[in-house]
């Protein structure tokens, strides 16, 4: 009987590859202190602002390691007001399937898919960032089942808008002890957002990775707001005052723990035109000093930056982005230095 999928090999478990490329004892100290800096954030506790930066999709080691060493210098100027959480994603959903997946399939993007690679590849790229500027970063969790293979080295994780609706993804983020992010869907609705919340907030009893587990339930669980696409296809943003003060009032009848929101400043907030990320960001705090329950909701952005403006269809000019486009660095380090200005 002839199949549709060829099992090309059997990958090394999480456990293995941790084994192989670990993570330095003194590493862990830190993170455990960066991690506890970050969730007093969402739980209210600390009033800084949160930045989930980055490129759009992470297709080189070099130019990444570039881009977030320059963070880690504006880290320190606006340490007192601000947080930075560099975006590190590893793995890129794709509307139709096609195009670049991400490092975890490609870790050389001009070259053939292999995963095994990527795998060592992605869990490289995070390491050296811990260890070369000090950040520990945000990932997408595109694939529940591969997140154990970075568990001990991410700060952040996000759950994208064509994931948010999946059971997995949300009893997977049940079980994880750093905060998830939850975007709305792209049709806009945000009760699919909530209850995925919901869900994750909450202890389960479920198949992963082959075992029966039970979760505790991740009370850092948070939304993201990222706009949405209507029926007929366009972009429409849910940044504006209106929206965030419907999200207040939505949260308040959940009754969920930590309400949270971080404001994803690109997408279809944006409309994909990365330079309104400035303003999308600038129009939030404006909204927050308006009103206490929007400034205790909002506890940062995601902003989509690398060195270069833009976008490229291949990796032929270093520090762009061969995904979405992304804000320059030239214009990220204004922005930050605004931000904590305003804020």
């Amino acid at each position: 009987m002839q199949h549709n999928i060829q099992f090309i090999r059997k990958l090394p478990i999480p456990m293995d590859i941790k084994a192989e490329y670990p993570l330095k004892s003194e590493y862990a100290e830190k993170r455990k202190i960066r991690c506890a800096e970050i969730a007093d954030v969402f739980s209210g506790k600390s009033d800084k602002l949160i930045l989930v930066i980055g490129p759009c999709s992470a297709d080189r080691e070099d130019a990444v390691l570039d881009y977030i060493s320059r963070l880690a210098k504006v880290q320190e100027k606006v340490e007192d007001k601000i947080l930075i959480i560099p975006r590190i994603y590893t793995n890129k959903p794709r509307t139709t399937g096609d195009g670049y997946k991400g490092m975890v399939h490609q870790p050389d993007p001009s070259a053939a898919e292999d995963m095994l690679a990527g795998l060592i590849a992605i869990r490289r790229l995070h390491t050296k960032a811990i260890e070369e500027t000090g950040f520990f970063c945000a990932d997408e969790m595109l694939y529940p089942e591969n997140y154990r293979y970075l568990s001990d080295l991410l700060a952040y994780v996000a759950v994208g808008a064509r994931s948010v609706e999946n059971q997995q993804h949300r009893l997977a983020a049940s079980g994880i002890d750093i905060p998830v992010g939850m975007k709305n869907p792209t049709g806009g609705d945000i009760s699919v957002m909530l209850n995925s919340i919901t869900a994750a907030q909450h202890s389960h009893t479920f198949l992963y990775r082959g075992w029966e587990c039970r979760s505790k339930g991740n009370p850092l669980t948070h939304a993201i707001l990222r706009g949405y696409v209507n029926k007929h296809g366009e972009s429409l943003p849910n940044y504006h005052y209106e929206d965030l003060e419907h999200l207040c009032i939505e949260y308040e009848a959940r009754n969920l723990q930590n309400p949270a929101l971080i404001v994803d400043a690109n997408h279809a907030n944006s409309g994909k035109k990365y330079y309104e990320q400035s303003r999308i960001c600038k129009d939030v705090l404006h909204s927050a000093a308006h009103s206490s329950e929007i400034k205790k909701l909002v506890k940062g952005f995601m902003i989509e930056s690398y060195i270069e403006d833009g976008s490229q269809k291949t990796c032929d000019i270093y520090g762009k982005s061969i995904t979405d486009p992304c804000l320059g660095w030239e214009k990220t380090e204004r922005l930050i230095y605004d931000l904590a200005d305003l804020y």
